[in-house]
């Protein structure tokens, strides 16, 4: 997923990996060299929507502006939610 608008500098990342632990998935969360925020999840697939629908609006502090997502099988290779720096 990349999210962009202003994402960055309004604790995203943070407010991300808190929503992504609360619903049980796996994965990371990042900010990327043009201002955007990319987010990987792993995880059931109701959690995943609820995680998705979250991230097209984000903490109060951001304006999100576009949401690109790109579906792909899991990879099970997520135990917990990180971020990446």
């Amino acid at each position: 997923m990349i999210i962009s608008g202003r994402v960055q500098g309004v604790w995203f990342r943070a407010d991300t990996k808190d929503k992504a632990e609360q619903l049980g998935i796996g994965g990371w969360v990042r900010n990327t060299t043009d201002g955007k925020v990319e987010a990987v999840f792993e995880g059931d697939e109701e959690n995943i929507k609820e995680m998705l629908d979250w991230c097209r609006h984000g903490p109060p502090s951001a304006k999100v502006e576009n949401v690109k997502v790109k579906r792909q099988p899991a990879s099970n290779d997520f135990d917990q939610f990180s971020i990446r720096y």
